[in-house]
């Protein structure tokens, strides 16, 4: 007989890729909370996590996957919540990623992904093949489908399912952070769903940071009418337990419940950031972070966010200084590391200078001073702080923001190095209103005892930027004033414009053709970069994926 209500619990949570017996664990202690539930739903791949890449070609994660399932199937015999789970599925020589149905001891219902996305930071036509499209399955007498992320993108899935007699659509996603992507989810994914179909949805998504993804959940219910009945909260692990009443004039209405408030911009950048470099450092086993710290706003934003994911405790700043490093540097790095209640340490870099010139000095004779010399002085830096990783065990944290990094304006073995860049897709413009709204507040996704107030130095944030490698250097003698390189990049990169077209829209034809020059020719230096976390639509390395060696110029 059919049930009128039902009580769906929805459980936002992280997970560990590959980490199979923590993930159950946690799936466990998930539907504990939710005893009440009638179905407890995870995300996308919550046995295996979520990208798994090349991990799920590996034929003893599947095996441990099938067997995971079987046990957590076994555990819905006690008489306590069902659960929907997303795991990876091998029948015969094809392979899925499905979502199964545990109830009653047993796996009731499996359902594969129809839609897989080929498309920027995924790669699933290269893993999985294809479901067939998904029937509904039959819940307490009432009918679910199940689309998987990719299959509510485009219609087709929930249409068929729509007219096959799906009541509810429970959609599992692993949706990577975007900045206004909340948006787009909402308005242009489930809404559009539901005024096609007349079918309501509960849409939810994973938590955390996964190598250079990092996953918001924001996880919400859309009505039938295209009214959001239940937003849950971004950034936090959570469980929402949905009431669903059969109304008597047909379909299901969800209960309303008050509409958690998502992060701003630019919180919602800050908030990518620190969870995406917390949840690198927690997951691979780190004791913490170090970074240079240059009296600049790249490395003192990178300086913040890591207090904000780890604590100060677990953070190390230095500075190393050399002759032409100012006073008013020292002074701005030294007040951001006491706002910041980190440890610092001051390392001058003369004496490697010197010892390098000692060192080069017949092959270097009767050669002008130039690039070479500055870059000698960011190897050195590299070094040091390389130094004082391996010594200690800390991860270098490099600092170069995603402006810098589309046109070369950074040093490879240099300031380049490190394990990880909380900044790789922060253009410039962006780490400069992210830092002013830090100083204003502290992000949601802090520690507990993370500092207020002005943490980032404001005259770190006015001042011009600088690398400060020869005498009254400034950015701006070798590239244009950030808010035009920001607006000529966004739309070489994002929006993949041509030179002639930026031209038109009012940019200088010359200084637009010798960003797009230096947009290639960086190339090869982006390839050895360490991964960062995405927060644009074409992050570079996953999402745009430019040969080194090509000829084409746009312009």
């Amino acid at each position: 007989m059919a049930t009128d209500r039902l009580r769906i619990a929805l459980a936002q949570i992280d997970q560990r890729v590959g980490d199979i017996d923590a993930n159950v664990a946690a799936m466990r202690a998930w539907r504990g909370k939710a005893a009440a539930a009638d179905l407890v739903v995870f995300p996308e791949m919550q046995i295996i996590g979520y990208p798994p890449e090349d991990l799920v070609l590996r034929p003893a994660l599947i095996e441990r996957a099938a067997a995971a399932l079987d046990e957590l199937a076994r555990d819905t015999a006690d008489g306590g919540p069902a659960m929907l789970v997303g795991t990876v599925v091998r029948e015969g020589e094809m392979l899925y990623n499905s979502v199964a149905l545990l109830d009653g001891g047993k796996v009731s219902a499996i359902r594969h992904k129809y839609e897989l996305p080929n498309y920027g930071t995924f790669d699933e036509q290269r893993l999985f093949d294809p479901g067939p499209l998904p029937e509904p399955v039959l819940f307490r007498g009432v009918s679910l489908g199940l689309p998987i992320c990719e299959d509510v993108w485009h219609p087709k899935v929930c249409k068929h399912l729509a007219e096959a007699g799906a009541e509810i659509f429970l959609c599992v996603n692993g949706s990577p952070y975007e900045v206004d992507k909340d948006d787009l989810r909402i308005e242009q994914v489930a809404c559009k769903r539901a005024d096609e179909t007349g079918v309501p949805m509960a849409y939810l998504n994973r938590v955390g940071g996964q190598d250079e993804l990092v996953f918001d959940g924001a996880s919400f219910v859309v009505g039938d009418d295209g009214e959001v009945y239940l937003q849950m909260a971004d950034w936090d692990e959570a469980l929402a337990i949905t009431e669903w009443q059969r109304r008597e004039t047909g379909g299901w209405r969800c209960e309303p419940q008050p509409l958690a408030s998502l992060a701003p911009y630019p919180e919602d950048v800050w908030c990518a950031m620190t969870v995406g470099l917390r949840d690198y450092v927690n997951k691979n086993g780190f004791s913490g972070v170090l970074l240079g710290l240059s009296g600049g706003i790249d490395s003192a934003a990178c300086a913040a966010i890591a207090v904000d994911a780890l604590g100060a405790d677990r953070v190390w700043c230095v500075m190393l200084p050399s002759r032409y490093t100012s006073e008013t540097s020292l002074e701005d790095a030294k007040a951001c590391a006491q706002a910041l209640g980190v440890r610092y340490s001051i390392i001058p870099i003369q004496p490697a200078i010197a010892g390098f010139d000692a060192m080069l000095e017949e092959d270097f004779a009767d050669t002008e001073v130039n690039l070479t010399e500055e870059n000698i002085q960011s190897r050195i830096r590299g070094v040091a702080l390389m130094a004082l990783s391996n010594k200690f065990g800390p991860m270098l944290v490099t600092t170069g923001n995603k402006s810098e990094m589309s046109v070369g304006y950074a040093t490879i073995y240099g300031d380049m190095a490190g394990g990880y860049n909380p900044l790789k897709d922060a253009y410039k413009m962006t780490v400069f209103e992210a830092c002013a709204w830090r100083n204003t507040a502290i992000p949601r996704v802090a520690v507990d005892g993370a500092p207020g107030g002005e943490v980032i130095p404001q005259n770190i944030i006015d001042k011009p930027p600088s690398a400060e490698l020869r005498p009254d250097q400034k950015d701006s003698d070798s590239l244009p004033p950030y808010p035009v390189l920001d607006r000529i990049l966004h739309g070489l990169i994002e929006q993949d414009k041509s030179v002639d077209t930026l031209a038109a829209e009012g940019l200088d034809r010359a200084t637009v053709k010798r960003i797009e020059h230096l947009l290639h020719l960086a190339e090869y230096k982006r390839r050895q970069a360490p991964p960062g976390v995405k927060l644009t639509m074409k992050n570079f390395g996953r999402d745009r994926r430019y040969p080194i060696t090509h000829g084409f110029r746009s312009g």
